[in-house]
């Protein structure tokens, strides 16, 4: 079954046919919330919003080993990652859907491995890629078949949140080779290389980093909104194509 964990702007599933909730009980604490069941054309999907469905949980407090654990617990296949990112890159602008190959950590601090236990071996994993070849390349394949745009390739930079970048790390960053910007993507990729779930990540550009393009000036909170609305839409769409209904769903519902 594939899993999809929403982040800011898809905090739910509106094209998913529910079928029960389950609150799942696992070893690291508690999931960010329920896990949704349910069918997209018949197809089984899962659903679990990493803010929480009020969207109350700040980045840094996901508890990303529960919310990994529960939808491993349930016998997922894959997994995607659904996240909002500012651009650093001239060429990603707003409502832009990107899929990031490689990831650079700046966060701190947070719980990222599944083995750091007195009694757990040491157990090390590669990382090399941290994104799953063949997934990516279905959801790019799900994307092309419905002519939707999606940027492939880019290096993604997990901040630690909740605030914004400044203009100046923003400007390390992309020293470092960083082209987009967000705050969940670790250590949620390397919680599932260490489950050996394959994981991949959508995002959508949701401003221009600070400093950069329109945001040269402050971002403007209002205006995210409203590219996260349509940008999710073509999300939802790209999502039904993965998992096989290109020819039998009607289009995605908004946000």
């Amino acid at each position: 079954m594939l899993a999809i964990i929403g982040g800011s702007g898809l905090t739910t599933l509106s094209n998913l046919d529910v079928s029960h909730r389950e609150v799942v009980r696992t070893p690291f604490g508690e999931a960010s919330g329920a896990v949704v069941f349910g069918e997209i054309c018949g197809k089984p999907v899962m659903f679990l919003p990493r803010h929480g469905y009020g969207h109350t949980i700040p980045p840094h407090m996901v508890n990303y080993r529960a919310n990994l654990w529960a939808l491993h617990h349930h016998k997922a296949v894959g997994v995607i990652s659904v996240a909002s990112v500012g651009s650093i890159r001239s060429d990603l602008q707003p409502g832009d859907i990107v899929l990031p190959h490689q990831i650079i950590d700046y966060t701190w601090g947070r719980k990222s491995t599944f083995f750091d236990g007195v009694a757990s071996p040491v157990t090390h994993i590669d990382f090399t890629e941290p994104y799953d070849a063949e997934l990516r390349e279905r959801i790019r394949e799900a994307a092309e078949a419905l002519a939707i745009d999606v940027k492939v390739g880019a290096v993604y930079g997990a901040t630690q949140g909740p605030r914004l970048e400044t203009a100046a790390e923003i400007n390390r960053f992309e020293k470092d080779g960083v082209d987009v910007v967000g705050m969940t993507g670790m250590p949620e990729a390397a919680l599932a290389r260490e489950l050996n779930l394959p994981y991949a990540a959508i995002n959508v550009v949701a401003n221009h980093a600070a400093g950069r393009g329109s945001s040269a000036n402050g971002i403007r909170f209002e205006s995210l909104e409203v590219v996260l609305h349509e940008a999710m839409g073509r999300v939802r769409s790209v999502i039904e194509g993965l998992v096989g209904c290109q020819n039998n769903c009607p289009p995605a519902a908004s946000v």
